[in-house]
């Protein structure tokens, strides 16, 4: 669990990063034997690119990183429970793990709107850690759109 705290802080810096550069503040990293292979803020804005949220970034360079496009003993960190979109890449990927900060319940694909990541019908399934520094991400994200109000 104190691995969990601080690769979550790291993408904590990623999603104040993010917010630093005017995108909405979500931050990612994945990990492969206690090294992180690739970390990012969302970059929809600055890449003009509506699919460029941080865990798509992440498990792009990642790949890219392991010269494989399936990341056997992986573990994806992102400050926001992933999207349908995310988790679909999730489980192209075959990420074996996921721990994510604040539940969404707007667009959650986790648990909060669907549950992508276990179901049976698919054929790979990813344990997932909820709630780690759930506090800290989803402050990150109320201030945010606060600011923007």
């Amino acid at each position: 669990m104190d691995a969990d705290i601080q690769f979550m802080q790291a993408a904590i810096e990623e999603a104040r990063a993010a917010a630093a550069a005017g995108e909405v503040p979500i931050g990612a990293l994945i990990v492969h034997d206690s090294k992180i292979l690739a970390r990012s803020g969302n970059r929809t804005i600055r890449d003009c690119d509506p699919t460029a949220h941080a865990e798509i970034i992440v498990i792009r360079e990642a790949a890219r990183a392991l010269n494989n496009y399936r990341m056997a003993g992986t573990t994806l960190y992102v400050t926001l429970e992933p999207c349908s979109m995310c988790a679909g890449a999730i489980i192209q990927a075959r990420i074996p793990r996921l721990v994510y900060g604040a539940d969404d319940p707007k667009g959650g694909a986790v648990r909060s709107c669907f549950e992508i990541l276990t179901n049976t019908t698919l054929n790979h399934q990813v344990e997932s850690v909820p709630g780690v520094l759930a506090a800290d991400c989803a402050s990150i994200l109320q201030t945010f759109f606060a600011a923007r109000r």
